[in-house]
């Protein structure tokens, strides 16, 4: 019988996002961009796979995400409201939350500093006029999950952050959908135990460099102060973090529209094909391709992904190789 029915949500939980009942109304803030926002682009890059504990999006439109702030947890719910977005907020971080919203969904984005010098480019963002760079303000919660990416397939990495988060976090504050969870604490992480990582599927190389990097949290955090280029040298001085994981990390805490990221196992390919044809184009080759677009090669990349001209698969998908089973 198992499968046949769809299990009953909680009693707490009501289905399309509404806040649960028991929970004092959160503050409230509602900003109005001053051009096209699309909630899903601008923040679908800060979901770490559709089991992500830290970000939700319900039926009706709403995006949740429960985040470790410098004043503590908060939970973040946002939602179109007329021309603008309204951003509810609770726990201790709220009001932090709240004032990052408008840098969270791309005020300090300037989409008209792309000029598209390619057709594909051109068409995608005609297509797209939303999009945005987010901007979190957050260094660690961007910095962990692209370690845990690093080298392994998304699946796996996906997998581990989940379960990390869920067994390690805590428990969303406010009327959260069921099981949403805020990230651990530096020093929750500098305390997980070496076979917690090795259950979750994360490699000795991959927990050492976020044990590293939870070491020095806060200088790591003032890197959500300086400019990408500088945070990123920052980032590197952390053994294990290259410039693939340092590029990850500040598009999305800096909104960096020129951190393009180098090091991919598909990106190159991606790019080569959708701007040159060249689907087996390398690091070298794709940036050189991206070099009309310096300052906005990020923006570039996104675009490209968003346009789905994506060369066909060749070979099977990577399997994962579930290093908890060994």
């Amino acid at each position: 019988m198992a499968g046949r029915f769809a299990p009953r949500p909680p009693r707490a939980v009501v289905r399309g996002g509404t806040p649960r009942q028991g929970f004092a109304p959160g503050r409230v803030r509602v900003w109005v961009p001053d051009g096209p926002l699309d909630l899903g682009l601008v923040l679908g890059p800060l979901r770490r796979g559709p089991g992500d504990p830290t970000f939700r999006t319900m039926p009706d439109g709403s995006v949740w995400r429960a985040s470790r702030t410098p004043t503590g947890p908060g939970t973040l719910r946002v939602t179109a409201h007329g021309d603008g977005v309204r951003g509810e907020a609770w726990g201790p971080g709220a009001q932090w939350l709240l004032e990052q919203l408008p840098r969270m969904l791309g005020a300090d984005d300037d989409p008209s500093a792309f000029v598209p010098r390619h057709r594909l480019l051109a068409l995608t963002r005609h297509r797209r006029p939303g999009l945005r760079l987010a901007r979190t303000g957050l260094v660690l919660e961007s910095l962990i999950p692209s370690v845990l990416e690093q080298k392994v397939t998304t699946l796996e990495a996906y997998q581990a952050w989940r379960l990390l988060v869920r067994k390690f976090g805590e428990p969303a504050p406010g009327p959260a959908p069921a099981r949403m969870c805020v990230m651990p604490a530096a020093r929750t992480w500098a305390l997980v135990p070496s076979w917690e990582w090795h259950l979750a599927g994360v490699d000795n190389k991959r927990a050492s460099t976020i044990l590293r990097a939870v070491r020095v949290a806060a200088r790591l955090e003032e890197a959500a102060g300086m400019e990408p280029a500088a945070a990123q040298e920052r980032l590197e001085l952390v053994p294990g973090v290259g410039p693939w994981t340092s590029a990850e990390t500040v598009q999305r805490s800096h909104g960096a529209p020129d951190a393009v990221t180098v090091g991919d196992l598909h990106l190159p390919g991606i790019v080569g094909f959708a701007l040159g044809g060249d689907r087996y184009a390398d690091d070298a080759e794709m940036l050189r391709l991206l070099e009309p677009y310096a300052g906005q090669r990020h923006r570039a990349a996104r675009l490209v992904l968003l346009s789905g001209r994506v060369p066909a698969r060749r070979a099977p998908r990577m399997a994962p190789r579930g290093i908890e089973r060994l």
